[in-house]
C-alpha cells in the first residue's frame, strides 16, 4: 500500500466505521456515496447520524459519477466516499480535486480494488484513508476480515486506541506505555490471529492469485466481445491509466426481462450466475433520507440490467469454456 499504515481488522465494515469515528462524524454532517454500492458504505456514516447523499454512477465503470459531485456537495458535507467497482479505479484525479477546493476529506472503499491501481498508485493509497475487504467473496481472504488504510501520518496514534477497544493497548505491547488504559472512544475491532495467519498465506500468493484472475477476466473480455456486440451487452471497460484489481466480471444486458432470461438460460446448463447491489437510494432506509425514484438514473438501470460471471482464481480452463459457449449459445 505505498508504505501506508495498514491495520487489519474485523471486517470492512468495521474498517469504515474507525473511519466515521477519526473523522468525527455525527449528527448534522452529510457524506456523498454511490448510490450503487454495498450497505456498509451508508451505513459507517449513518451509525454516526450523518445523512447520506447518494450520487449517480457513471455509464461505463459504474464507479461514483464524478461529474454530479459539484452539485452534491453543501455547507454539511464532511467527506466524499468513493468506491472503485469491481476493482477498476474511480477517477481519483477530479475526485481529489473537488474534496481539496471544498475542505472535505476522501476515504476509498477499496473492498473490491486491493492490488489495482490510478495512474501507477495502488488504489487506497488517493484518499486520507482507505478500508480493505478480506471477505471470503474478495481476492485474497480470510472469511471475514478488513483493514483500514491510513495516508495520513496524523491518524495513525487515534486509529490504533479506537481499534483497541477504546485503550492505548498497541503502545503498551510496544513498550511505551508500562500499563494501558481508557483513552477515548473505541471497539473490539481486532481480529484473531488465527485469521491473520490464514490471511497471511493468500498474502504471500497474492501474485499467483493475481495472474489467474487476469487470465480469467481476460478470457472472458475476449471472447465474449463478438457476441456482445451483436447482442447490445456492454463488458467492463479500464482506462488506460487505469490497472484493474479482477475483482469481478459483470455484463449488462439491454434491458431486465434480457437479464433474468440470461440467469434462467445459464442456471439450465447448471452455471450459476447473479446480478448484483439494489440501489442504496431506493432501499427503505435511503427512502428514509429521502431517496426517490429518478434520483440515479444509471444506478437504477444498471441494478435491473447487470449479470456477474462465475470468477474466482481456481475456476478451471474447461469450466471457462463451458460458461463461455452458454453465454454465447444465449
Amino acid at each position: 500500500m505505498g508504505g501506508a499504515r495498514v491495520l487489519l481488522t474485523t471486517s470492512c465494515t468495521h474498517a469504515l466505521e474507525m473511519t466515521a469515528l477519526l473523522l468525527g462524524i455525527g449528527p448534522g454532517d452529510e457524506f456523498i456515496v454511490p448510490s450503487f454500492t454495498f450497505v456498509s458504505t451508508a451505513n459507517a456514516f449513518a451509525l454516526r447520524g450523518a445523512r447520506p447523499v447518494f450520487v449517480d454512477v457513471r455509464p461505463d465503470t459504474l464507479n461514483m459519477d464524478e461529474s454530479r459531485l459539484a452539485d452534491a456537495l453543501t455547507s454539511r458535507t464532511r467527506v466524499i466516499v468513493p468506491v472503485h467497482y469491481g476493482g477498476v479505479a474511480c477517477e481519483m484525479d477530479e475526485i481529489g480535486e473537488i474534496a481539496q477546493s471544498r475542505g472535505v476529506s476522501v476515504v476509498e472503499d477499496n473492498a473490491h480494488g486491493l492490488f489495482g491501481s490510478y495512474r501507477g498508485r495502488p488504489l487506497g493509497t488517493l484518499g486520507s484513508m482507505s478500508t480493505l475487504s478480506f471477505h471470503e467473496t474478495k481476492n485474497v481472504s480470510c472469511g471475514e476480515g478488513g483493514a483500514l488504510v491510513l495516508n495520513d501520518p496524523a491518524l495513525i496514534s487515534r486509529a490504533e486506541v479506537f481499534r483497541e477497544k477504546g485503550t492505548d493497548r498497541s503502545r503498551f505491547f510496544r513498550g511505551e506505555v508500562d500499563k494501558y488504559t481508557w483513552r477515548d472512544l473505541g471497539s473490539s475491532y481486532v481480529p484473531s490471529d488465527m485469521l491473520a495467519a490464514f490471511l497471511l498465506g493468500q498474502l504471500e500468493k497474492r501474485a499467483s492469485i493475481q495472474d489467474a484472475r487476469r487470465a480469467v477476466w481476460n478470457r472472458y473480455r475476449t471472447e465474449l466481445a463478438d457476441w456482445a456486440g451483436k447482442r447490445g451487452v456492454q463488458l467492463p471497460v479500464a482506462a488506460p491509466h487505469v490497472n484493474p484489481a479482477y475483482h469481478l466480471f459483470h455484463m449488462l444486458l439491454p434491458s431486465f426481462g434480457e437479464r433474468q432470461a440470461l440467469i434462467a438460460h445459464l442456471k439450465r446448463h447448471d452455471i450459476q450466475a447473479i446480478f448484483h447491489y439494489l440501489p442504496l437510494h431506493l432501499s427503505e432506509m435511503g427512502q428514509r433520507f429521502g431517496g426517490r425514484p429518478g434520483d440515479c438514473p444509471v444506478a437504477e438501470s444498471v441494478s435491473d440490467r447487470i449479470v456477474r460471471l462465475p470468477f474466482f482464481a481456481s475456476l478451471e480452463v474447461s469450466d471457462q469454456t463451458r460458461i463461455v459457449e452458454a453465454v454465447r449459445s444465449f
